[in-house]
């Protein structure tokens, strides 16, 4: 009945939303960069930070200094979409909600300094490269929704490491989210808010996963995004381009922007994907360095061996 009554909750949050967007003017609109060519609603992620407030509200096992976490990162993110922030500023709040987290999940008081720090980095980096793999219809979405369900399915049948229900709302919210974005002419876009929460809170999971079980192989579960946000990183810096500055040269970006792939193809290929994968990971019982190899190497070909060819022309940033 809770989850009932959080999907309705979300539905109807986000048509307000979407009321309230249309009359303070919460739009993206096509630039050189985009990979859309109509102005569209931002912000429609929303839904994802409004699923952690019903969980506050509803269910009440994992701390809430957790879920506060990201509340507050989410908010920061919304405020970016809204009116644009200085990187500061978003550092430091990201920073804060990164230590609220960790404080909930009992680290800045039992796990050593180089935990600390590997986690945070870990969390800050998960909510960068989906920030970054942000770009199109339906990846978002559709990603975070094979990878949420590979982790209740690890949480249900192998280790039960969390509340089913703090893996159930984001799944919920993604599923709202999709009946809105997974279209050709999608209704919004996630914005900060969705890719930079999603991020969060998939990383808490994966951390806390990782931790239980004390088994590397799932940060596998975002084995698509890794490769690809890692490869274009190299590769930009080959190109001696800054990569801090906006661009369209990630793998994805290259299908749907210089091939025309359909962006719901190209989002539905990388979901594909990292479903096999996790299958995989999930079902065997190979160490680390195998399962990264037999996950990634496969990955890094495709890239580094269609790239070029798929590039019909030099993208200068």
């Amino acid at each position: 009945m809770y989850y009932l009554i959080t999907l309705i909750f979300l539905l109807i949050a986000l048509l307000v939303y979407f009321k309230i967007a249309d009359r303070f003017n919460i739009i993206d609109k096509p630039n050189q960069r985009s990979s859309h060519t109509e102005i569209t609603i931002r912000g429609g992620g929303i839904v994802v930070p409004l699923a952690a407030v019903a969980y506050a509200i509803l269910f009440h096992s994992v701390s809430l200094y957790v879920v506060a976490g990201i509340i507050l990162i989410s908010a920061i993110s919304l405020a970016d979409d809204i009116s644009s922030l200085s990187n500061r500023v978003r550092l430091l709040v990201q920073l804060i909600s990164v230590a609220m987290i960790l404080y909930g999940l009992g680290a800045l008081e039992t796990w050593p300094w180089w935990m600390i720090a590997l986690s945070c980095v870990l969390i800050l980096g998960v909510i960068n490269a989906y920030n970054f793999m942000d770009g199109i219809n339906g990846i978002t979405g559709l990603y975070s929704l094979i990878v949420l369900l590979s982790i209740w399915y690890v949480n249900v049948y192998v280790y039960t490491f969390t509340d089913n229900a703090f893996i159930i709302l984001p799944i919920l919210s993604c599923l709202v989210f999709l009946f809105f974005n997974f279209r050709t002419k999608a209704r919004c876009f996630a914005g900060d808010v969705g890719s930079v929460a999603l991020g969060c809170w998939v990383a808490t999971l994966i951390l806390s996963l990782v931790l239980y079980s004390n088994d590397l192989k799932y940060l596998l579960l975002l084995a698509v995004y890794g490769c690809d946000t890692v490869l274009t990183i190299v590769h930009r810096l080959l190109l001696k381009q800054n990569i801090f500055q906006a661009h369209r040269l990630h793998f994805y970006q290259v299908l749907a922007n210089e091939q025309r792939v359909s962006h719901l193809v190209v989002s539905t290929g990388y979901s594909i994907l990292q479903l096999s994968i996790n299958i995989m990971l999930i079902n065997t019982h190979w160490n680390f360095i195998t399962t990264l190899f037999v996950s990634c190497l496969p990955l890094v070909a495709i890239y580094v061996s269609m790239k070029p060819k798929l590039m019909t022309k030099t993208i200068a940033v």
